[in-house]
């Protein structure tokens, strides 16, 4: 089962921190004299050594060079920064608006064949209908006090992105759960026009559309946070203060398990818009 994205973040920060802290100590090298060969304080050493301070390139290579090291530099630098691009904040991602948030993701989805979206709380970015998008980003902007709110405009950025799931030779495997469809971030109106898509979205070609009933009986897998698994080379997990950004092979194996797990809990076709149709009389 996956293992919380947040140690994961952690655990690849502290793996880079022990390499180092193994070459100091390999090298005979106190704290203070590594330092000294570096030429820094002595503090940054162990901020770097307790992974409370991400080391920079520059750093690393100095670090090698000091212990007799230069050979694992580029290995170690590598590896630092994909333990750094793991673990995004949500406050970087969206400074510059939620818009460009949705943009950002073009060159991701562009060179993605299979999409795989397990989603225990909303109806998945790639269903998304305007009307709910904007009332989806409107609370985001609201709760992480965005000083200007573009929720609008992003909502209809997100809708243009999602017409991907039209082109021919991709695949998109979404899986929901069935109280995501009871989840009323929107008004009635635009509830009532997203749960419509829905309806007809199992029919898209390229699309397959699971709903998990709330009913189901001997789970095998819980309700899990949301994730995407882009083909089988990255997982993108949402928490609340960032967007975890997994690509080590292991973990992505453990998400995909889990996944397919969870696909095989939930309905399709006409058991699907049976629990959609419930949910949309539940509006009036």
């Amino acid at each position: 089962m996956p293992v919380s994205p947040s140690s994961s973040a952690q655990a690849a920060r502290a793996a880079v921190a022990g390499r180092l802290r193994g070459l100091r100590k390999e090298a005979g090298l106190t704290i203070a004299e590594l330092a000294d060969r570096c030429g820094w304080h002595h503090s940054k050493t162990s901020r770097i050594e307790n992974s409370i301070t991400a080391p920079t390139t520059n750093d690393i290579r100095q670090w090698c060079a000091a212990t007799g090291a230069k050979s694992q530099a580029q290995d170690i630098v590598v590896q630092s920064v994909n333990a750094e691009s793991m673990y995004r904040e949500w406050r970087h991602q969206t400074r510059r608006g939620l818009t460009e948030l949705q943009q950002n993701t073009g060159k991701l989805f562009r060179t993605t064949d299979l999409f795989r979206v397990y989603s225990s709380t909303l109806v998945p970015g790639l269903l998304q209908t305007e009307g709910y998008a904007a009332g989806v980003l409107g609370a985001a902007a609201r709760f992480r006090q965005l000083p200007d709110d573009d929720s609008s405009e992003a909502a209809r950025a997100r809708v243009e992105r999602s017409r991907i799931i039209h082109d021919p030779g991709r695949r998109f495997v979404l899986l929901i759960e069935e109280p995501v469809l009871y989840c009323q971030i929107a008004d009635v109106d635009a509830m009532a026009a997203q749960l419509g898509y829905l309806l007809t979205a199992g029919a898209i070609s390229t699309v397959s559309l699971g709903i998990i009933p709330a009913a189901a009986s001997l789970r095998s897998q819980w309700p899990r946070e949301t994730f995407h698994v882009y083909d089988d080379k990255l997982v993108s997990v949402e928490l609340v203060s960032a967007r975890v950004r997994i690509n080590q092979p292991s973990e992505i194996e453990l998400y995909v398990r889990a996944f397919e797990e969870l696909r095989g809990m939930a309905v399709y076709g006409a058991e699907a818009r049976a629990l959609i149709l419930k949910a949309i009389e539940a509006l009036h």
